[in-house]
């Protein structure tokens, strides 16, 4: 145990994804007087702790990644159980957003040790502060299957979801994965294209998937970490039809109050006027 000792618990830990300065003054307390060090790549870590003058001493620094975690993930309990602070930090960013921290988490939880969030940098927050697309709803999607198929069909799984979208994605599979983009979404499509956030080549480039898409494929090679972020779709035109077919089939099971209010609801129309046109069809339904 250290002198400066912070609580017993895990520590998820948030480290910089480009600028070594973007670290929190929290972070570097508990990487300086943890107990343990966990992280998902040893030699970046090292890496980071020699930026910022902390030192390791006697202290254990141990891998912890998706191939080892099964192996390693006992240990750390044993070492939370004895009333040790460990801090677990991912190779950038935030622990948790794809990232392997996410089964050791679960793990402490179950063994119903406490966890600490230490929050900091993050190409997800990052990336969506920079693209210029709406920020009140937005769904983090993760990266996506390297086969084109199973792209594309990853892809179609949230081509429904009324928000914007956030996908991380491979420098090497950009082109082809904004192509998918393009035929799943659409090409009109608002679109960022964000990479190497906070480092020195930073760059975002927006417009419409299409644009996106072309601007990237003409280039001979993309280097660093991507991030893309898709705008919600363009709201849908509702037409008398769609109501009259939505009454008719919500009357069939709902007196007219009710089925009024459940398709109002539905499309997001005033209340009153989809009542009246409720009474008027109910009159000429069989």
């Amino acid at each position: 145990m250290h002198a400066g000792k912070i609580a017993a618990g895990l520590h998820l830990v948030a480290t910089p994804i480009g600028a070594a300065r973007d670290i929190t003054l929290r972070a570097l307390d508990i990487l300086t007087h943890a107990d343990v060090l966990a992280a998902e790549d040893t030699r970046n870590t090292r890496r980071l702790l020699d930026i910022h003058g902390v030192k390791l001493g006697d202290r254990r620094l141990l891998a912890y990644h998706d191939h080892n975690g099964a192996q390693v993930r006992p240990q750390l309990l044993a070492a939370l159980k004895e009333g040790a602070s460990v801090a677990y930090v991912s190779d950038a960013g935030t622990p948790m957003v794809a990232d392997p921290g996410f089964d050791l988490s679960r793990a402490v939880i179950a063994a119903d040790l406490p966890v600490f969030a230490a929050p900091g940098a993050s190409a997800l927050l990052a990336a969506l502060c920079v693209a210029g697309q709406p920020t009140d709803r937005f769904f983090f999607a993760g990266f996506a299957p390297n086969k084109p198929a199973a792209r594309k069909r990853f892809f179609a799984e949230f081509a429904q979801i009324e928000a914007t979208l956030v996908f991380y994605e491979s420098p090497k599979r950009a082109a082809a994965s904004l192509k998918d983009m393009c035929d799943v979404f659409g090409a009109e499509r608002p679109a960022s294209f964000c990479r190497e956030l906070t480092k020195k080549f930073e760059e975002t480039v927006r417009g419409s998937l299409a644009q996106v898409a072309a601007d990237i494929a003409a280039r001979s090679s993309i280097k660093g970490e991507v991030v893309v972020v898709l705008g919600p779709p363009p709201p849908k035109t509702i037409s008398e039809e769609d109501v009259d077919e939505a009454l008719s089939e919500a009357l069939g099971r709902l007196r007219v109050k009710d089925a009024a209010g459940e398709v109002a609801l539905r499309f997001g129309l005033p209340r009153k006027d989809v009542y009246n046109r409720a009474l008027t069809l109910k009159d000429h339904l069989p």
